[in-house]
C-alpha cells in the first residue's frame, strides 16, 4: 500500500534498503534539479564532511548510502538516493533527503515529489511519496524528508523545509565546512574556450607580408633613338632633330630649328617665318636638303 503523505507526517519502513526519488517535470525555464543526503549524528550535525553525499561525492565511505544518478522517465526526470538500513553506522541517527537547484528557485520546479521505495523490490509501487510545494518559493534548496531511526526500526518523515540560499546555506547549517572564498561544495566552474581571452602573436619574419616595392620609374625612350637635349619639351623632339635649349611650346615642323621669336602658330611647312609683319624683300631659299633633290 502507497502511503501519501503530508507535510509533518512519517511511516514505519520495513524495508531493509529503500530508494528515495526525486521526480519532477522538465521544461523551458525549468531548472535541474540534484538530489543529495547529509548523514547527521546525535547533536544533529554531520560529523565531518564525509558525511555528505552529493555529485562531487557520489557515496559514503561506509558504502551505505549513495547516489544513483538521473534517469529519464515517462512522467519526468528523476534523481535518487539509495540507503541501505541495516548497515548504517551507529552514530548516525538522522538522514536528510535534499533537493537543491543551481541558484534557481523552486516556484520554477513543476511537479515536484519524492517517492520511497522497497530497494529490494524490483519495479515494486512505491512506499510512500511526498508532493512538496515550496513555502515562498524563493526557496533554492529543500529538504524534502527525512530518514530517522525509532527504536529498532526507521522511519520517514515528510518535511519541505526550504532554504533560500541554496545548497552552501543548508550544508554550512548542519556543519559542512565551506572555504573562505565562498565556493559552495559543488562542481568547480570550468571556463569555456569561447571565452577565453585572445592574444595577438608577432608572425616570425618569414611570414611577415612582404613590403610593397614601388617601381623603378621607366626612362622616357628618345624619339627615333637620337638623344634628346635636358631641355627638351615634354612632347618630345620633332622626328628625331636636335632642339633648341631656349623654351618652346610646339614641335619643329618636319625637324628644322624655330626662332626663339616664331609666332605661336605653327609654321607653314618647316621654313623660318620672317619677324616682321610684312614680306622680307631679302628672302632666299635655303640650302635644298638631300630628301629634297631630285633623282
Amino acid at each position: 500500500m502507497t502511503h501519501a503523505m503530508l507535510k509533518g507526517s512519517n511511516v514505519p519502513l520495513d524495508a531493509t534498503a529503500v530508494r528515495a526519488v526525486l521526480r519532477w517535470t522538465p521544461g523551458q525555464g525549468v531548472p535541474d534539479v540534484d538530489a543529495s543526503a547529509l548523514l547527521l549524528g546525535p547533536d544533529g550535525r554531520v560529523r565531518s564532511d564525509e558525511d555528505f553525499v552529493f555529485y562531487n561525492q557520489p557515496r559514503h565511505p561506509s558504502g551505505k548510502v549513495w547516489r544513483l544518478g538521473k534517469k529519464r522517465g515517462a512522467e519526468g526526470l528523476t534523481d535518487t538516493i539509495q540507503t541501505d538500513l541495516t548497515g548504517v553506522e551507529p552514530g548516525v541517527g538522522r538522514i536528510l533527503l535534499v533537493a537543491s537547484a543551481d541558484d534557481v528557485t523552486f516556484d520554477h520546479v513543476r511537479d515536484l515529489r519524492i517517492l520511497l521505495y522497497d530497494a529490494a523490490v524490483a519495479d515494486g509501487e512505491p512506499l510512500a511519496y511526498f508532493d512538496i510545494k515550496p513555502e515562498t518559493g524563493a526557496e533554492t534548496a529543500l529538504i524534502c524528508g527525512e530518514l530517522y531511526r525509532r527504536g529498532d526500526g526507521w522511519k520517514f518523515r515528510a518535511l519541505g523545509e526550504g532554504y533560500s540560499n541554496g545548497l552552501v546555506g543548508l550544508a554550512t547549517d548542519f556543519g559542512i565546512s565551506v572555504d573562505e572564498s565562498g565556493a559552495a561544495p559543488e562542481t568547480a566552474a570550468w571556463a569555456s574556450p569561447a571565452t577565453a581571452p585572445e592574444t595577438s602573436l608577432p608572425l616570425p619574419p618569414e611570414h611577415s607580408a612582404p613590403v610593397a616595392q614601388q617601381p623603378a620609374p621607366v626612362p622616357q625612350q628618345p624619339a627615333y633613338g637620337y638623344p634628346q637635349p635636358a631641355a627638351a619639351a615634354a612632347t618630345g623632339p620633332a622626328y628625331g632633330y636636335p632642339q633648341p635649349a631656349g623654351p618652346q611650346t610646339d614641335p619643329s615642323a618636319y625637324g628644322y630649328p624655330q626662332p626663339q621669336s616664331a609666332p605661336a602658330t605653327q609654321p607653314a611647312y618647316g621654313f623660318p617665318q620672317a619677324v616682321g609683319s610684312g614680306p622680307d624683300p631679302d628672302f632666299r631659299l635655303p640650302p635644298q636638303g638631300p630628301q629634297f633633290m631630285s633623282r
